[in-house]
Formats: structure tokens, sequence, C-alpha cells
């Protein structure tokens, strides 16, 4: 209430029910399940540059990322629904490429950006399914944790959301106002049915707090919601990553995958290598 704007105070944890909020219909297991990968960390790639990609550059850059074995991959966070790569365009051309990777064995899953107006949301979400979307990803703090909450109760979004944290650092970054991150992005997130939750990792590009990361990871595995530590994330961080959260979590890298010298699959190949150097 108006003791938001009294002066000092911030929220730093929030205790509810177990049985409080929404579970995902999702979430680790369930994500494992639709990939068919059960014992190593999945690997997700964000399409890269953000702005300025045609519906076609977006298929030729997953047909790349996805012959070299990537399990997820997600429309940046910044993209909507644009005149050069209409929301609706850019799912038909990824849904073709998608269609022959699973009639050859593997599936990858794309977090298509639902946007729009708010009272539209819900809709636009059914409308990108039943076009053959198999994932969703939203900027929850933008729209708010309630619309979240539609779109995962919601029977005809039958396909993991994906939640993005912008706008957290706005409500939590201060020392002395607003919630901490693990509230907001473990707490919250994980009672609002979200499936996987992306957060800031500590040894990544952005400024963030290794016990921050750690509660927001625990928030959201005793929902069994996959935690994803992004902003960063190359792979020479795999061990860390690994030692920090063992085989359940997803490796969001965007930079790190499709800078690579070599090309996005080459940068794709990298984190496998990786995996394998760090478990071996």
């Amino acid at each position: 209430g108006k003791y938001s704007m009294a002066g000092a105070a911030k929220v730093m944890a929030v205790r509810l029910p177990q049985t409080y909020g929404v579970r995902p219909k999702f979430g680790i297991e369930g994500i494992r399940a639709q990939l068919g990968v059960f014992n190593r960390p999945l690997v997700m790639a964000i399409f890269k540059p953000a702005l300025g990609l045609t519906a076609a550059d977006h298929a030729a850059i997953l047909q790349e990322v996805a012959s070299a074995g990537l399990d997820i991959i997600k429309d940046d966070e910044i993209l909507g629904d644009l005149e050069v790569a209409p929301t609706l365009e850019r799912l038909h051309a990824c849904r073709q490429v998608l269609e022959v990777q699973q009639q050859t064995g593997k599936k990858v899953l794309y977090a298509i950006n639902v946007t729009g107006r708010a009272d539209k949301l819900l809709e636009r979400a059914r409308l990108l399914v039943r076009a053959g979307a198999n994932a969703l990803l939203l900027n929850v703090l933008s729209y708010g944790f309630s619309v979240l909450e539609a779109l995962a109760s919601d029977a005809e979004i039958n396909v993991p959301i994906f939640a993005h944290p912008a706008l957290a650092g706005a409500m939590c970054a201060s020392p002395d106002y607003g919630f901490a991150y693990s509230v907001v992005l473990g707490t919250l997130m994980a009672r609002a049915g979200a499936d996987a939750v992306l957060y800031p990792a500590h040894y990544g590009s952005l400024p963030f707090e290794a016990v921050e990361e750690a509660r927001i990871r625990d928030e959201l595995r005793s929902r069994h919601v996959f935690p994803v530590p992004s902003a960063g994330i190359h792979p020479g961080v795999v061990p860390q990553v690994l030692a920090d959260y063992g085989k359940d979590v997803i490796l969001n890298s965007g930079t790190g995958i499709m800078d690579h010298p070599n090309g996005a699959a080459a940068g794709v190949q990298a984190f496998f290598a990786a995996l394998a150097q760090a478990t071996s």
C-alpha cells in the first residue's frame, strides 16, 4: 500500500502455504519429457541480433543451431510483433524447421515472445499455440503475475512458459526499497505458474550476488520450476554452473553461442564439449 512510499523498507522474504498459487504444467520433469533429455543440463540459445532479423533469418539461425543439437531457443525479450518479422510469420518459418528436426528424432523448443495489450494477451497466446508454438516467452513483470497465472491456468495453453525477468532491476536493485530478487524471481514466479524462470547468474555479465541467486534457485526448485541462470553465460562457466546446480539447470546463452568465431553451430557444440569435459 502507501507505506511503500513512506521511507526505506524492503520486502526480503514472503512465506506462503505450499498449497498457494499455481504449479507449473511442465516444470523440470515436463520440459525434460518434451525434449527426451533426462541426464544433463539443457542448452538454450537466444536469437541474435535481437532486432532487425526477418522471419527467414530466424528460420536459418534455428536450422543452424538445431542441427548442432540445441535443446531450446527463445526470442529476445525486446522482440515484439514487428513489421520486419511479425510473430506469426516467425513462428510459421521456424515451425517448418522444428517439424523437420522432430522427424529426425531431435525435438527443439522455440519459446516465442507473447506481446500485445494485456486484454488481448490470453487470446494471443492461444492463437500462437494453435499455430504450432511449442513454448512461450513472457515478460512477466511488464504484464503482472496475474497474467502469467491466467496463461498457466488456461487449458488451451498446453506448452511450457518461460518467464523473463525484464524490469526486475527496477523493483529489486535498491538496497533499501522494493523487493528482494528472490521474492520476485523465485517465490512469486514459482507460484504464478512459470515452467522455467530466467535470472542473472552471479558469474555472468550483470552484477548479482551468489547468495541471492542460490535463493532463487531453491525457491524455483521447491516447486519443480526449471532455473535458468543467464546473462553472460559461456562454455567457460559450465563447470561452475554444474557445481552450483547439478544437472537440473538450463544453460541460457545469447552471444556466447551466436558470436562464436566459427558460427552459431560451433557455439552450441562448444557448450556440449564443455559439459562432456566437466562430467568426464
